[in-house]
């Protein structure tokens, strides 16, 4: 039989021979041995590449579903178009023709809604004034075809900002994007022409900005509460408990200016008629999705309940100083909770807060939460009359309060900061 040689270190005698020879029994055991590793090695590749396919199945699976649920969305409706949007632009108009003081005059407003748009149910005017402002060169426009400049535009800002803003990559980034995109609440605010996406779309820039830093960008950009201030009002005082002052400054600077413009622009008359609507008493339902809905809180009850939530934003927000990125839905999350006025087109603000926790908390725990809770947001329920009652959304906004909170308390959560992936 052949001797075996030694070529790795250059000594061809043979094995015999040569000093400190291995028995050829270990040569061949060795050998055995790398054949066993080489074999190992090669199931474990074909093991992670069939384990990236199911991944890559699934993420597409995701995809299909959202998608098929935002189309189903879009179209199939039965929303009262353009109503909210109707709405703004009559105001608008009235600043235009009448002088920007009577914005508030609700006569006014009424009898110029009948005007642009006849037939449509009329509504007071109780917006900021930077939402007729916003509205007005919009008035150059016909009614219908302002309306779908208005849609469009706000849909797309939500859409894009989310977009551009994720943190995700590949298909996953758009499950989260179409998917945020999917519940009920977000078609319904842009079928009636509501302001809040482009709330909602403010927020995902400045949590992204924020994430990154940047954070004179985005206290800018949280400047968009402005256009409705009760959905996202603990914001602020987010980034203060956040230790995020930079932030907070130029937030601050942004809304004084703005609000000086505003004043200026309407004028004592005006500031005085819209500080009386904030005073006087809501439109019929405004308290549907508030905790007056869901528990029948009012009076000393209901004050508590938002003093203790309040509470919890600004410990939580202290907690996650070094997370901004969970601390910003906290404080979403805590604006749609204790707001006394709120409709269902304004749970868009609760699709962007899922939509930052989903791209923040990549998690098969948090992904399997906000799956749920978008499910039963969706038009494969909602469009069969199964959909949770309006009422019913401050419940599933305090279990994800409630889960956030349990990330900001720390190590005696950690299901909640598991670092077991979810697949997109």
């Amino acid at each position: 039989m052949r001797e075996l040689r030694d070529v790795r270190h250059g000594d061809d005698r043979p094995d015999r021979q040569r000093p400190h020879a291995a028995p050829r029994a270990f040569q061949l055991v060795g050998g055995a041995h790398r054949g066993l590793r080489y074999a190992e090695t090669r199931g474990e590749n074909l093991l992670g590449r069939v384990n990236m396919a199911a991944e890559r199945g699934l993420v597409v699976a995701a995809l299909g579903l959202v998608a098929w649920a935002l189309y189903l969305d879009v179209a199939i409706r039965n929303d009262p178009i353009s109503v909210d949007f109707h709405t703004y632009l009559a105001a608008a108009q009235v600043g235009l023709q009448h002088g920007w003081s009577h914005i508030y005059d609700q006569g006014i407003v009424a009898l110029q809604q009948a005007r642009i748009a006849p037939g449509e149910r009329t509504q007071p005017f109780i917006s900021p004034p930077a939402v007729a402002l916003l509205v007005a060169p919009l008035s150059l426009f016909p009614f219908d075809s302002a309306y779908v400049i208005w849609a469009v535009v706000t849909l797309s800002a939500f859409a894009v900002a989310m977009a551009l803003c994720a943190t995700s990559t590949g298909l996953g980034r758009w499950v989260g994007v179409i998917g945020a995109l999917g519940p009920w609440w977000v078609m319904h605010a842009v079928n009636v022409g509501q302001v809040v996406p482009l709330v909602a779309a403010g927020m995902v820039v400045g949590w992204r900005l924020l994430r990154d830093r940047r954070d004179v960008l985005a206290g800018i950009a949280f400047a968009s509460l402005l256009l409705k201030p009760n959905t996202a009002m603990l914001v602020p005082l987010a980034l203060l408990f956040a230790t995020r002052y930079r932030a907070l400054a130029a937030w601050a600077g942004t809304t004084a200016l703005l609000t000086l413009v505003a004043v200026a622009v309407i004028g004592p008359h005006g500031v005085s008629a819209y500080l009386d609507q904030m005073r006087g008493p809501w439109p019929s339902g405004a308290d549907n999705v508030t905790l007056h809905g869901a528990l029948g809180a009012s009076g000393l009850y209901a004050a508590a309940l938002r003093i203790l939530i309040v509470a919890a934003v600004m410990g939580a927000s202290f907690r996650l100083r070094r997370s901004p990125g969970l601390a910003v839905p906290v404080a979403l999350i805590g604006s749609l909770l204790v707001s006394p006025y709120l409709h269902g087109s304004d749970l868009c603000v609760l699709a962007a807060a899922g939509w930052m926790v989903w791209e923040e908390r990549p998690t098969f725990a948090w992904r399997a939460l906000l799956a749920a809770s978008w499910f039963l947001a969706s038009p494969f329920l909602y469009l069969d009359g199964d959909s949770p009652y309006l009422t019913q959304w401050p419940w599933l906004e305090g279990v994800l309060f409630v889960a956030l909170l349990m990330v900001a308390i720390g190590p005696l959560t950690a299901w909640a900061d598991s670092r077991r992936r979810a697949p997109a």
